[in-house]
């Protein structure tokens, strides 16, 4: 166990990693990018479809095109969508607010949102009132890591309280092989209360997971994915990030789609939630859905999820339009 690491901390570092992130993006991009621009459009041999949660994937053969008007047999469930609060983040703290920004997520058309930036000075009971009177659920929530044995515990009572199904570790950064690994002792020590709760325990990457050395050539995925017990902890597989680190790697700058559904298939654990969100061929940075370079199609089809999380930190216009062009892009989507 490693308690004593600061969640909270962590996540406040990751706004800075992430920005960096995005602007190291741009470098590569001038050549790399210029690659990826055309992939989504020419690379789609999904090939059988490999899904192992309760939804399995639909392997389809090849495929074109990514734009939610291309002709398929399936689509997203709009009972699966949901959006990480983190992409309304500038509406929740200033103008509309809080309260108003979730009834507006809810008038879009969303059932959930997946919590972040903790609950506004409410209790986990208020903020549930105030969900259930607007009519839209938490199913899922971002948290650190806990800091101690209470911690877990209140974490998993807020969670069971506030009705969730899913509890996700949404960052977390270290260039020691040996810390990965104490992680991922404490994560399964936390899915295993997390589950007598009736809870599922998962962790959501970013790039640099694919992308930092820690020596031989083994990355931070390799240890996540050889320590993580399967049983336990799922994955929340961002699939920008996935893009990205698939590009920034090397490993997938040819064809990044592709890198993303092998990181899929060949993790032990099962993936059972995405979060969706573009990029923009041209700098790398995130962008509104349909807007960018990822095929979706060709990911939904080689792999079906739990639940279909609308992100982009950073709104090409506005938050709200961003969370209103994600849904309607989710909705019509056909693959």
């Amino acid at each position: 166990m490693c308690y004593g690491y600061d969640g909270e901390a962590a996540l406040r570092r990751s706004v800075i990693d992430r920005r960096g992130l995005l602007r190291g993006s741009l470098a590569a991009a001038a050549g790399v990018g210029l690659v990826a621009s055309g992939i989504g459009a020419t690379a789609a041999t999904a090939g059988p479809g490999h899904g192992h949660g309760p939804g399995h994937g639909h392997g389809h053969g090849p495929g074109h095109g990514h734009g939610p008007g291309h002709a398929g047999r399936h689509h997203v469930p709009p009972g699966l969508i949901s959006i990480q609060l983190w992409t309304v983040r500038d509406a929740l703290n200033g103008s509309p607010g809080y309260d108003a920004t979730l009834k507006h997520l809810a008038r879009i058309g969303y059932p959930k949102v997946e919590l972040a930036l903790g609950y506004f000075g409410r209790s986990a009971g208020q903020l549930r009132r105030l969900l259930d009177s607007i009519g839209i659920k938490a199913s899922s929530s971002h948290d650190g890591i806990s800091a101690d044995a209470a911690a877990l515990r209140q974490k998993i009572q807020d969670a069971v309280t506030l009705g969730q199904k899913y509890m996700v570790v949404p960052y977390l950064y270290s260039e020691s092989a040996d810390e990965w690994k104490r992680w991922a002792e404490q994560m399964n020590v936390e899915a295993a209360a997390a589950r007598r709760a009736g809870l599922r325990y998962g962790y959501h990457n970013h790039a640099h997971e694919f992308t930092i050395d820690l020596g031989g050539g083994r990355t931070p995925w390799d240890i996540l994915t050889a320590e993580l017990d399967p049983k336990l902890v799922h994955l929340e597989i961002d699939i920008y990030w996935a893009v990205t680190g698939g590009i920034e790697s090397g490993a997938g700058a040819a064809d990044p789609e592709g890198f993303t559904l092998d990181v899929i298939r060949r993790a032990p654990q099962q993936v059972l939630q995405y979060h969706v969100k573009d990029r923009h061929a041209a700098d790398g940075d995130m962008a509104d859905l349909g807007t960018g370079m990822i095929d979706f199609a060709r990911i939904f089809r080689g792999h079906a999820v739990q639940e279909y999380i609308v992100e982009n930190d950073t709104p090409d216009v506005t938050p709200q339009q961003t969370a209103e062009v994600g849904y309607r892009y989710l909705r019509k989507l056909r693959y």
